[in-house]
């Protein structure tokens, strides 16, 4: 089981998640959850800051999110970022990890 403290971590504004960025990608999906990030495939280019609006659309929908509680913390120039969730429970965003990551193994098997 991975331990996701090294993923996703609480601050004073939110929470805070680790994620690298594989920009030009024929799909968007989560590919990938390690240890110390989760790698997101997206069809956007990292020309105009186009990918990282698409990463900030897909985070809503997969989070249920508003996109106005959605930011780039660091990493906005590089493929590894940590996105804020403003005003959000680190129990709600570690659920909707663990669902995704309990589907990823399932498309493995």
């Amino acid at each position: 089981m991975i331990d996701l403290s090294d993923i996703v971590s609480e601050n004073s504004s939110g929470v805070v998640l680790s994620v690298k960025l594989v920009p030009n990608s024929s799909f968007t999906k989560i590919v990938e959850i390690t240890s110390d990030y989760i790698k997101i495939k997206i069809s956007s280019p990292p020309l105009e800051n186009r990918a990282n609006k698409q990463l900030i659309d897909f985070c809503s929908d997969l989070f249920d999110i508003s996109k106005s509680k959605i930011s780039i913390l660091s990493g906005e120039k590089s493929k590894m970022k940590k996105i804020l969730f403003k005003d959000t429970k680190l129990d709600f965003i570690t659920q909707k990890i663990l669902f995704v990551l309990n589907s990823l193994n399932k498309e493995i098997k």
